[in-house]
């Protein structure tokens, strides 16, 4: 059954809706914390449901898009659907899909994976959900669903094609997750988008917390394998809290997931610190600043605009030593590629340029012309496969001798990061 593809959608919500109608409204089985934003959004989500986890509730988590398999977006208890139950969801809901394009609203591939979320995580039941937006907000698929909470991380530049040329106007549609009555905790943002959310805020009489006035990062220190953290949250403040994930926008990323479940648990009390500090122990977050390999370090990230790849760059000079960095990077043909290359050039010594397998992905020669242009031809070289890359970039810190301290960066898109964890057989994937 066709759905057409994901990046290509007519926005409204008038067809999930009449879904969602014919399905019995399951996004209203359970409370909700919606997640919108335009970096650190699948960092936050997994951040919340380790929190929910370790208060023992049972927890949905929808996420996009995937790094390896599309069972990872929906997910219960921490865990993907299985291969059967994600069919058995599929073919539980398919008569009402069809009902639905019979009536002239054709469901699109996302609005059918968000439907399946809602009615998995209705039909287990589960206790919380944690809804991450798949673009924008007020037209997402996934905002037929109120929010007890809502979560605003980072908003930059990225999907100007659907989203709107400017800051006002992508904080404009992400805002629209933000309903009559809710929570709103917004992460660190640019004043031209906190003042949209404000307005919004204060128009729908959603109470706000503001990261760096109500809640923050008090301190933060880099430790073995991640960071060590003393968070003021909504309630109180949490010392010694360890995070094995890397960079300040971690850190950012910690403590707003930290503020929406002191939101949604109600109540004057803080969280057990205890309870925050196991939660967060134990945090992952594939394709983020991950280390798929060492000697070489190979380190992964899915950063794919100019916002998401300053702070990885960040991130990167903060934990890893590195004397030298080669970099592999795949792109999608309608990012701002001249930003991202920009922002690599200061960090990469060398570059090798290729292509993903998303048949969005802009070409290996394509962008290394432009590579071209920000490092000059003897930086650059140009592989066609990833995989082909992957060892080019290898060898080439290999060569650099065992105690050079160079590192290899795969970096520049979702899909390049889980292709690379794939090729490299990465843990979970």
């Amino acid at each position: 059954m066709d759905r057409g593809v994901e990046w290509d959608f007519e926005p409204t919500l008038d067809r999930i809706a009449a879904l969602m109608d014919l399905l019995g409204s399951p996004q209203r089985s359970y409370p909700v914390v919606h997640i919108a934003g335009t970096n650190g959004k699948t960092s936050t989500a997994r951040l919340t449901e380790a929190l929910l986890r370790e208060r023992n509730l049972r927890v949905g988590r929808f996420t996009s898009p995937h790094l390896v398999s599309m069972r990872e977006r929906i997910c219960v208890d921490g865990e993907p659907l299985s291969e059967e139950r994600f069919a058995e969801v599929y073919e539980e809901i398919a008569p009402y899909v069809e009902l639905n394009d019979t009536q002239g609203r054709r469901i699109q591939f996302f609005e059918l994976l968000t439907a399946m979320a809602y009615a998995a995580f209705a039909d287990t039941p589960v206790d919380v959900a944690v809804i991450e937006t798949g673009m924008g907000g007020t037209w997402d698929a996934t905002n037929v669903a109120d929010g007890t909470v809502a979560v605003i991380t980072p908003i930059s530049l990225d999907h100007t094609d659907r989203l709107g040329p400017d800051i006002p106007t992508i904080a404009g549609e992400k805002a629209g997750i933000i309903k009559p009555g809710a929570t709103t905790i917004l992460a660190q943002q640019d004043i031209e988008a906190a003042e949209v959310l404000m307005r919004r805020a204060a128009d729908t009489g959603a109470v706000v917390a503001r990261e760096g006035i109500e809640f923050g990062v008090l301190a933060r220190e880099v430790a073995m394998g991640g960071q060590l953290l003393t968070l003021r949250g909504l309630k109180g403040v949490y010392e010694d809290v360890y995070l094995p994930l890397y960079g300040a926008h971690q850190a950012s990323n910690a403590v707003c997931a930290l503020a929406a479940v002191e939101a949604l648990t109600g109540g004057d009390d803080p969280l057990d610190i205890e309870l925050v500090r196991q939660a967060f122990a134990q945090a992952a977050s594939p394709g983020r600043l991950e280390i798929l390999r060492r000697s070489p370090t190979v380190v992964v990230d899915a950063a794919h605009n100019p916002g998401g790849m300053q702070a990885t760059l960040d991130g990167l000079h903060e934990a890893f030593d590195f004397a030298k960095v080669v970099g592999v990077v795949a792109v999608m043909s309608d990012k701002d590629v001249d930003g991202l290359l920009e922002l690599l050039e200061p960090v990469l010594d060398e570059i090798v340029v290729t292509r993903n397998s998303s048949p969005r992905s802009m070409s290996a020669e394509e962008l290394g012309e432009l590579a071209m242009g920000f490092f000059g031809e003897d930086r650059v070289h140009v592989v066609e496969r990833l995989d082909d890359a992957i060892d080019r970039g290898i060898g080439m810190a290999d060569a650099e001798g065992e105690f050079s301290g160079t590192g290899v960066l795969i970096t520049g898109s979702v899909v390049t990061a889980g292709d690379a964890r794939f090729l490299l057989k990465a843990d979970g994937s």
